[in-house]
């Protein structure tokens, strides 16, 4: 081989042996997350959210000086499928890996983490047992469901509907409507009609002409997605007009604008404080600070951040911060130690006490309920914190 072939040759292995280097400082994290199939919705969002987070991260000094990498798994919004991706990942023995976004893949995934990696959940659907590998994002549906029942009782809404789903979210949401309807505070309010669906269904008429015949003064329909469509059509198909509440799974500007011409006149959703981001309501100074940092990264990014953002976006920016402060070398059981010990911490949810909400880190008080208007195509604070009404 001749000398200009043997200097191409030694450039091209050095080139090469740098661009391994470059790869190898970097410190990725897995995440799985439903980028197709019925769940998209979600995992399309929280994939943009996750990849602004890795620019901020790197923009301001990675971890250590290594650039966080977030890895990309499909799990096309299949149970069984996040668990095959969630087990290639365990094996690789990672600290952390975040995911997936619903109930069901959350669930399906747990049991593998008994022994680490830190999985953080990012559906608030999810209640791990408290000291576990698995965290979970966002105030609990049970929480925002009883701050939406607080907000229908002291809007004097005290005679109320339930149309809940067959699956894991709807068997969830029963349980915790339940456990909301027996507090004590909540003692005057009556289910006058409690109704079923599977998700699959292509339509509930039959559901929705049962609770308009029990003449509820307000309803919750608890789903995400396309089931909650096929509500809102019979809904309006009836003639229906009252009220309506569902959960902060469906606070996607996607949805707003695909359901557009079906959605509830009066359409109440509860969810944490990220949606305070725009408005001047009084909050904790960590909080607003948060929010701020929130609003410029996906300004500057050309987009206005929605539920999925918000899902996805505190449980990466905490976990980057342990992880700036245990080191790159931190073990999963540092990790969970860690995180499972943080109080104080301002995200763009509130002010997280894991020592007081084990997992979550936040509660009811992190709650508000919004009113979509369609006019602004924004969602509006109507309550205090927890729910009691401006």
């Amino acid at each position: 081989m001749d000398r200009m072939h043997i200097g191409l040759a030694t450039a091209a292995m050095l080139a090469a042996l740098v661009g391994t280097a470059r790869a190898a400082d970097d410190y990725e994290i897995h995440v799985v997350l439903p980028l197709s199939g019925g769940a998209s919705f979600l995992g399309k969002a929280e994939q943009q959210s996750l990849q602004l987070v890795e620019k901020s991260t790197n923009d301001t000094g990675g971890i250590q000086g290594r650039p966080l990498k977030f890895v990309f798994h499909d799990d096309q919004s299949s149970p069984q499928t996040a668990v095959q991706l969630a087990s290639q990942v365990v094996a690789l023995k990672p600290a952390v890996m975040i995911g997936s976004s619903i109930v069901a893949m959350c669930n399906a995934m747990a049991p593998l983490m008994t022994a680490g990696p830190v999985q953080y959940c990012m559906s608030p659907g999810i209640h791990p047992t408290a000291g576990s590998y698995t965290f979970t994002s966002s105030v609990s549906t049970h929480d925002l469901g009883r701050a939406l029942v607080r907000f229908y009782r002291m809007k004097g809404w005290t005679r109320i509907a339930i149309i809940t789903s067959t699956d894991a979210s709807g068997q969830d949401a029963d349980k915790g409507f339940d456990e909301t309807l027996a507090l004590p505070e909540n003692k005057e309010m009556q289910v006058v009609s409690r109704q079923h669906f599977n998700p699959t269904d292509v339509s509930v008429s039959a559901q929705i002409e049962a609770i308009k015949a029990a003449g509820p003064q307000a309803l919750i329909a608890w789903s995400t997605g396309a089931p909650v469509a096929t509500i809102f059509k019979s809904i309006i198909q009836s003639g229906l007009e009252v009220p309506v509440g569902t959960t902060d799974g469906n606070m996607t500007f996607a949805q707003m604008k695909q359901y557009a011409d079906f959605l509830p006149k009066q359409l109440y959703i509860p969810a944490a404080e990220w949606v305070t981001y725009s408005s001047a309501s009084a909050k904790d100074p960590g909080v607003a600070k948060a929010q701020a940092h929130f609003a410029e990264v996906f300004k500057a990014a050309g987009q206005t951040p929605d539920v999925a953002s918000a899902l996805s976006w505190d449980p990466a920016v905490a976990t980057v911060e342990a992880l700036r402060k245990l080191g790159p070398a931190a073990t999963a059981t540092q990790l969970r130690d860690y995180l499972g010990k943080l109080n104080g911490y301002a995200g763009i949810d509130g002010v997280y006490d894991f020592t007081k909400e084990a997992q979550r880190g936040l509660t009811v008080d992190d709650a508000v309920v919004t009113l979509w208007n369609p006019d602004a195509r924004t969602w509006e604070p109507k309550s205090q914190p927890a729910g009691a009404p401006l």
